[in-house]
């Protein structure tokens, strides 16, 4: 997928369920670390912080206590549109949501002591310009080989066939050409089982995990294939993996 592919892909997920995966059901072991908690163990009660990405608002929400005010930022309609809509049933006054590119981030230079992104792109250059000096970036990406065994399956799906690690050295060679000096970066590959079928259809659907899931009936059949032979007492057993990188200005 390029990003207007993605785009689209988010804008129809955020129409038809609001990004809201509260129901999904699934058990996960060996996870080096939660990533929120990561930001807020960073945060000072007086910081401004920017999150890139912030889909649905659901995480951020769930830190308003961690920072003085809170802005995500997504360049879905449909993201933004949800995550005000929580605010809203919310109590939290120190949070804000917007429209924006993450390659045109359109705040004052150096203003925010904090800049985190999960699970979506980012500009270095951008990161840099509305970092404070001594402000830290915190991001958690998904790796090459997340959800491997059902992208074997299906012999497609996202990244698939590219070199392990390409993404998190692309990130950390920008991160340095950009000014940032310490920069540490982590790896985890957890096991993850999905607690039913309906778990698992619902993921494939609305993630781009696999491209296009469930547009024809050879899908279904690859998937049921799948399940045979990845049903364990547990749940339907994958993996996910994921980087995280931390760096300082």
């Amino acid at each position: 997928m390029n990003r207007s592919e993605y785009k689209d892909f988010y804008d129809k997920v955020g129409k038809v369920n609001g990004w809201d995966f509260s129901k999904l059901k699934t058990i996960s072991e060996g996870e080096a670390w939660i990533f929120y908690q990561e930001v807020v163990e960073r945060c000072r009660k007086s910081d401004l912080l920017l999150d890139i990405g912030t889909g649905g608002g659901e995480a951020l929400l769930s830190i308003a206590d961690a920072a003085l005010l809170l802005v995500g930022i997504d360049h879905s309609e449909a993201m933004i549109q949800t995550a005000i809509k929580n605010l809203g049933e919310s109590n939290q006054t120190n949070i804000r949501f917007l429209q924006m590119e993450a390659e045109n981030i359109t705040f004052p230079h150096h203003f925010f002591n904090v800049v985190s992104c999960r699970h979506s792109e980012f500009s270095a250059n951008e990161v840099t310009k509305v970092l404070a000096s001594d402000g830290i970036f915190l991001t958690q990406q998904v790796s090459e080989n997340d959800k491997f065994n059902i992208k074997q399956a299906f012999q497609r799906g996202q990244s698939y066939g590219t070199e392990k690690g390409s993404l998190k050295d692309k990130y950390l060679r920008e991160l340095a050409e950009t000014g940032f000096t310490d920069i540490q970066a982590y790896e985890y590959d957890a096991t993850q089982y999905f607690q039913t079928y309906e778990d698992l259809v619902f993921f494939l659907k609305y993630t781009p995990v696999i491209p296009n899931f469930g547009q024809t009936d050879l899908d279904f059949e690859i998937l049921q294939k799948f399940i045979e032979s990845n049903q364990t007492e547990k749940g339907i057993k994958t993996n996910t993996e994921r980087f995280m990188i931390v760096a300082r200005k």
